[in-house]
């Protein structure tokens, strides 16, 4: 497929974990733990983990250690949540844009772009107050302007574009499981592992940084 890396059919059969990544609003959170409970899997998100380990939330991270502080996290915990077999995992929407989370998310796992239109997007999460992304006065020209930058990234590291303009829950999830056949990949649960995750595991370390800026994508 156009646009999409390529892997060999060996590669897929030992791949065992679903890696989502996709713009705010695509519903990878959603999709996730639907998917996760239909084939049995863990589901997990990397934005909801990084919360529980600073014990604070996402755009508190910011406000004390700064973009640079929050993209060191994300590394770290797409580094460590990519080890685990068996999850399906949701990714923040930028976090592709670094290079060796790319690398994290080709490597050990299937990975699924969520894609939606930039009017769906809107009626999603116009009114949603916790994605500051959108706290400007032309939403639809930041969605554009994201949408620019990040899709060619996001096609880089994706097997499969999967659209989740207007469709049900069901059937987004019946596409990636007919997907998932095609390309005989294996769904064997593993045992979940115990992890630490207690709250204020990693606390902020750094003092008042940079307040969030426009490039920011940490809500989704």
């Amino acid at each position: 497929m156009s646009g999409y890396h390529d892997r060999t059919f060996s590669t897929h059969k030992l791949m065992t974990s679903i890696f989502l990544v996709g713009p705010m609003g695509s519903g990878k959170s959603t999709v996730g733990r639907a998917l996760a409970r239909k084939i049995g899997y863990q589901f997990l998100d990397s934005d909801r983990e990084i919360e529980s380990r600073c014990g604070v939330d996402i755009p508190t991270i910011f406000d004390y250690e700064g973009e640079a502080g929050f993209r060191d996290r994300e590394s770290r915990m797409i580094d460590e949540l990519t080890h685990m077999p068996g999850i399906v995992l949701a990714t923040g929407g930028g976090s592709i844009l670094r290079e060796e989370n790319r690398e994290f998310l080709q490597s050990r796992g299937h990975v699924i772009l969520l894609q939606v239109d930039i009017k769906e997007q809107l009626r999603r999460v116009a009114f949603d107050t916790n994605r500051p992304l959108l706290q400007t006065a032309d939403p639809a020209a930041r969605l554009r302007a994201l949408m620019e930058e990040r899709e060619p990234i996001y096609k880089t590291v994706a097997d499969v574009e999967i659209s989740t303009d207007s469709r049900r829950m069901y059937h987004v999830v019946s596409r990636i499981l007919r997907h998932l056949k095609k390309m005989d990949v294996r769904l064997e649960p593993a045992p979940c592992e115990q992890r630490d995750r207690n709250a204020g595991d990693e606390p902020l370390t750094h003092g008042p940084g940079p307040s969030l800026t426009a490039s920011t994508d940490s809500t989704d």
